[in-house]
């Protein structure tokens, strides 16, 4: 038989982890080519991997929960075929890996087999393409008893180079010979000889000697692998090491206090996926671009009216309409008159690049956290064709299924905080952008209409919008201005003939 490992292929986007969320599959399941294995969840969006390999499911070797770094091995599957490529169990994990942006983690003839000058690199599902260089490197002339492994080992190593390693999982029975780069070929060493081998020597570089399930113990028990020394062969760090380490860890009173009697215990939640993304972007924008804000309350029952109107027409029969679809509207409007707002910095170039198209990011708030896809070219949509996109847009990424694509190339963002029956706010830029609307409820206030001796109060549909916008790319007249456009066409959605 021959066990084929699939490892975490690389998402693109300048991502390099990805945390597995649910196993699709289980040991001793059967699957076929291109069967969902996993779903796994970066940064970015939610993404099902297929399997490359057709066989039976020989181990999962991460759990859920784990993050795993891009080109780590994640499950192993016997393809059932007795070949000269033919490995023996984990033989896979005694290569060492290389940086993340080299890895490739589909390895297969298509990739390897270097008859054309350039190979397709399987990348994550919805990530589409690259092109890269595939070469295959002169064979070392071995005995041929150790064929198999040669072939194992070159196949892995033509796809992925050996320098820092990704997959630190290490068989048993060759600990020496893949942390010290004996030869591929060479003899395995004696196994009383790797327990007596120093220490120090079984841990050089920087992995830490551990299996996944001991990995994922130590981290729930708050022990840190790095400070132990492994008993199991070459060094290797056992479920029991962590557990004793654990005890003596317990045993100190200053390291671990008597908790109080009845007192409930924080909770601690891993910073990773969209929250570790959002939380990175926001820091990056806030101390990057200098945030200006102004407010405005309007009074929007015109376009309370308007919609009213446009749900009994034929043309939106099936299309979900709300105040958004107004608002998104008038901003592709101001936007005209202000381009300024829909610009970028070039800090390289020292250049100001005014888009030649409204890329508009509608924040959507998820159980993932917020995401931003946006809508290309929203300027140009009549609409229809505007609600119908901003619909699909807020659907995908409530089901966790954005890509990053739909999220990459924004130039202005709304953020609809009125949902949350909140009134306004003062929204943080997305990175790279030059402004976002906050909208607030629309609510039934008190207001003066009318003038003069007409002069009286009514209850209207009021809401507050709130612009913030990089000051290094508009000044205030400019913001002002763009700000009172979108009130004005809510205000009196017929102003919109003007633009």
């Amino acid at each position: 038989m021959a066990i084929r490992e699939f490892r975490l292929p690389d998402p693109g986007e300048g991502l390099v982890e990805a945390d597995i969320v649910t196993w699709r599959v289980a040991v001793g399941d059967t699957v076929a080519l291109n069967d969902i294995v996993v779903e796994v969840e970066t940064s970015k969006s939610l993404v099902e991997l297929p399997s490359p390999y057709a066989g039976t499911v020989r181990e999962l070797l991460v759990a859920e929960g784990d993050t795993v770094d891009v080109g780590a091995p994640i499950i192993a599957i016997d393809d059932g075929q007795g070949t000269s490529a033919e490995m023996s169990p984990r033989q896979d994990d005694m290569v060492p890996n290389v940086p993340e942006t080299q890895v490739d983690a589909v390895a297969d003839d298509s990739v390897t087999d270097g008859g054309a000058p350039a190979g397709r690199v399987s990348v994550l599902v919805g990530y589409g393409p690259k092109t890269t260089e595939a070469k295959r490197r002169p064979r070392k002339q071995v005995a041929a008893s150790d064929a198999g492994h040669v072939e194992a080992h070159d196949q892995t190593a033509e796809t992925f180079a050996t320098g820092a390693p990704v997959s630190r999982r290490i068989d048993h029975r060759e600990p020496l010979r893949a942390l010290t780069g004996e030869a591929k070929g060479g003899p395995l060493p004696d196994p009383g000889a790797a327990t007596t081998a120093e220490p120090a020597t079984a841990y050089a570089g920087p992995g830490v000697l551990a299996k996944p399930p001991v990995r994922k113990l130590a981290k729930d028990l708050g022990v840190d692998l790095r400070q132990l020394t492994g008993s199991g062969p070459g060094g290797v760090i056992t479920r029991d090491d962590v557990t004793a380490a654990d005890a003596e860890m317990r045993a100190e009173p200053e390291m671990r206090p008597e908790p109080i009697e009845g007192r409930r215990e924080d909770t601690r939640i891993p910073i990773k996926g969209v929250r570790k993304a959002t939380a990175q972007a926001m820091v990056t924008s806030a101390f990057s671009a200098p945030h200006v804000s102004e407010w405005v309350t309007c009074d929007v029952s015109a376009t309370v009216d308007l919609l009213e109107r446009l749900k009994a027409r034929r043309e939106f029969a099936e299309v979900r309409l709300s105040p958004l679809l107004v608002i998104a509207k008038a901003v592709c409007l101001a936007l005209q008159r202000t381009p300024e707002l829909n610009s970028a910095w070039d800090e390289a170039a020292q250049e100001i690049v005014l888009k030649s198209s409204v890329n508009l990011g509608i924040a959507a708030a998820t159980p993932r956290g917020l995401v931003v896809p946006n809508v290309k070219d929203a300027g140009s949509l009549s609409l229809v064709d505007l609600a119908r996109a901003i619909n699909d847009r807020v659907a995908t990424a409530r089901e966790g299924k954005t890509q990053p694509a739909e999220m990459s190339g924004g130039s202005f963002t709304i953020t609809n905080i009125g949902v949350f029956g909140v009134d306004g706010g003062t929204p943080i830029l997305n990175p790279g952008e030059a402004g976002i609307l906050c909208v607030g409820q629309i609510a039934r206030r008190p207001w003066v209409v009318g003038t003069g001796a007409d002069e009286r109060i009514e209850p209207r549909w009021l809401t507050t919008l709130a612009l913030s916008f990089d000051h290094r790319l508009a000044d205030g007249a400019q913001g002002s201005t763009f700000l009172a456009n979108v009130a004005g066409i809510l205000g009196d959605p017929g102003l919109a003939l003007l633009f």
